[in-house]
């Protein structure tokens, strides 16, 4: 497995979002299979695991915790805060809560649940409008003077909340959704970290599963499944929207590849300081995704690519309404 630098933390050039192990995609997957799965990407060289305490919430970082605890030396763990979760029955009472006495408790269960002393990346799930970035970025920075958090990320910021942050505390990484299915951050947030020096982490490289091939308008999701909800995956749109499963195909034929894997190698070959997080639940997705790293597209490729993007009006929005106000911010 190759290995990239985020900001100045190096991990695996491609890391496994966990999330979909315990929520938002359906009943939570068998704990032993998921907890095998963790440790054969890790045998496979991944590096970097996602979690966050709101999926579940808690169930998500608690899996992630037992699986990592025989290897945590070897594996760098990001997880978020952000959320009004409370803290003893983790009953979300909606909204956020970035307050820095609010923040420093997540840390410390997060850290519990995790089985460490030290959370290697530690996100603001979303931005808090209520509590100024700068008392966020300053309670990250009294744990990581104290030698909890290792490095503090942002997720879904907009670049001038960004730029306040960084001024107080170094980011590390901003997550954000992007893909051939979401191309919103190649305008104003890539520049901004490569001025910055920030690494980027994308969650969702593959739409949420549409970018493989296997979801058509004919599929169904379970009832749990927040896809459902969701305008880009309404059956109009994804039959829509296959045309950009056609694209990638094409050149996957000429590959020797799957449409995950050219989906992620075309991320991979946006910046070097790229570092997808695609989730899977699969032992052969697994698999799948991480052959990505050994496919090269050529400038050529890239160009088609490019040129195809620009006659596909992708359909439907990325997230519900609710979801989408908390973006950007």
């Amino acid at each position: 497995m190759k290995t990239r630098k985020i900001g100045d933390l190096e991990v695996s050039a491609l890391g496994l979002g966990c999330m979909s192990m315990s929520s938002a995609y359906g009943p939570p997957a068998d704990e032993g299979d998921m907890i095998r799965l963790m440790r054969t990407a890790h045998q496979q060289g991944v590096t970097l695991f996602d979690t966050a305490e709101a999926y579940g919430p808690f169930a998500n970082e608690e899996l992630v915790g037992r699986a990592l605890a025989p290897i945590r030396g070897q594996v760098v763990i990001a997880t978020k805060f952000g959320f009004d979760i409370d803290l003893q029955t983790g009953e979300r009472r909606g909204g956020t809560n970035s307050r820095p006495e609010h923040v420093k408790a997540v840390a410390e269960a997060c850290l519990r649940r995790l089985k460490t002393d030290r959370i290697d990346l530690f996100y603001q799930h979303r931005v808090d409008p209520d509590v100024p970035i700068e008392e966020v970025a300053g309670a990250v920075k009294d744990l990581i003077a104290a030698g909890k958090v290792g490095h503090f990320g942002l997720s879904e910021a907009g670049v001038q909340t960004i730029r306040r942050a960084h001024a107080v505390q170094k980011v590390t990484a901003v997550q954000s959704e992007y893909s051939l299915f979401w191309r919103g951050p190649e305008t104003e947030l890539l520049p901004v970290l490569q001025d910055l020096g920030i690494g980027f982490v994308p969650f969702s490289p593959l739409g949420a599963g549409f970018l493989t091939g296997k979801i058509d308008e004919n599929t169904k999701f379970n009832a749990s499944d927040f896809r459902n909800s969701v305008p880009r995956f309404s059956p109009e749109a994804r039959k829509a929207n296959f045309a950009l499963v056609d694209l990638i195909r094409r050149i996957g034929d000429r590959k020797g590849a799957t449409p995950a894997q050219i989906a992620l190698s075309w991320l991979l070959a946006q910046k070097p300081w790229i570092v997808p997080i695609p989730g899977t639940t699969k032992q052969h997705g697994l698999e799948e995704n991480l052959g990505a790293v050994d496919i090269h597209l050529l400038a050529d490729d890239l160009a088609e690519i490019d040129t195809a993007l620009a006659g596909i009006e992708v359909q439907g929005e990325r997230l519900p309404e609710a979801a989408l106000k908390m973006t950007g911010r």
